[in-house]
């Protein structure tokens, strides 16, 4: 049980500064654009500024003098040209400081993947760890026995996820009284998993296809946790969603999490709010490219990187509920960017 703690929280917090980096990055590389564009708009005009003075400068003294307005004109030239020469000096050191900014974000990149490449096997092991320990805990409390024979009749008969959970919803189960007030959450779950909304609720996809809850883009091999305390209903693969599980907190309620690679608990079992309950799927990049990847991903921001779908449904009864009502987004986890 000890293990599973510390474990969850090494990779929930590993996947926490993962985002906020690729945060800082995504900033980081808006910026070097920024410097770039603003780099090429004032490098043609003082080229030419440049030229024309050092032209002059190589000039003889007399060809000079021969200014076609006379002697005077040619003097007043003279002195335009010494009256910008300050403001030029001070273009150019502006340039400068901006091409030096440039260098020190090219650094910070490459910082970044320098360091992400090395931490990426220990992450890997300790989702590894995670598995086995997961599996071996002996512990949980449980509110029910399983009935595998009931759930797997219904699950062969279910010809939707609506109508599975619908199906699970009408199993009568003791669940026990409330382990705590969970309308009463309503607005401040935290979401199960670090990633960015792909598509908020009912939105049809491209195929003109919506679901009732959210489909939440993330990193492969991403660490799902219970938002709330909760008794497991139902794990395993169902249709073509995947792994899913499908927790009570509270009588009348359920949680849908359907898309996982791996589920971890057993029917029946009670977890605590911030208890893991599955990883996603997808590979990651070898170490050596890892960080390289990360930083490019990072760059062009929105779900890039983000190859793994993880779909959440809450329902209360028959009817399906608005996540965005009950979940906060924050920094870390929000929307899908524009």
């Amino acid at each position: 049980d000890d293990q599973v703690v510390a474990l969850t929280e090494v990779i929930r917090g590993y996947e926490l500064g993962l985002s906020a980096l690729r945060d800082g990055l995504r900033q980081a590389s808006a910026r070097e654009a920024e410097l770039r564009d603003r780099f090429e708009a004032q490098r043609g005009q003082l080229s030419r500024v440049l030229g024309a003075m050092t032209a002059l400068q190589r000039s003889p003294e007399s060809t000079m003098l021969l200014h076609p307005a006379g002697a005077l004109a040619n003097a007043r030239t003279g002195m335009i040209l010494s009256g910008i020469t300050p403001g030029l000096r001070a273009e150019a050191e502006a340039l400068q400081g901006d091409l030096d900014e440039i260098a020190t974000v090219r650094e910070l990149q490459a910082n970044a993947a320098g360091m992400l490449g090395s931490g990426l096997d220990s992450v890997q092991e300790a989702r590894r760890l995670l598995a086995s320990a997961a599996g071996d805990r002996s512990s949980m409390p449980t509110r029910f026995a399983e009935d595998p024979q009931e759930l797997q009749e219904l699950r062969a008969a279910a010809e939707s996820l609506n109508q599975f959970a619908t199906g699970i919803s009408s199993m009568e189960k003791d669940v026990g009284p409330p382990m705590e007030d969970f309308e009463g959450a309503q607005g401040s779950l935290p979401l199960p998993v670090v990633g960015t909304i792909l598509r908020p609720y009912d939105e049809p996809d491209a195929a003109g296809v919506s679901r009732p809850g959210w489909v939440i883009a993330t990193a492969p091999a991403a660490l799902v946790q219970t938002p709330w305390p909760a008794t497991i209903r139902y794990r395993g693969p169902f249709l073509d969603y995947g792994n899913v599980m499908i927790a009570e907190p509270a009588r009348g309620y359920l949680l849908i999490f359907a898309g996982l690679s791996q589920v971890f608990g057993e029917v029946g079992d009670v977890l605590k709010a911030g208890d893991p309950i599955g990883l996603m799927g997808g590979t990651e990049a070898p170490a050596q490219e890892f960080g390289s990847q990360f930083v490019s991903d990072a760059a062009r921001g929105a779900e890039a990187g983000r190859s793994e779908t993880l779909y959440l449904e809450l329902r209360r009864g028959n009817e399906t509920l608005d996540p965005a009502d009950w979940f906060v987004l924050n920094p870390v986890v929000g929307p899908q960017e524009d």
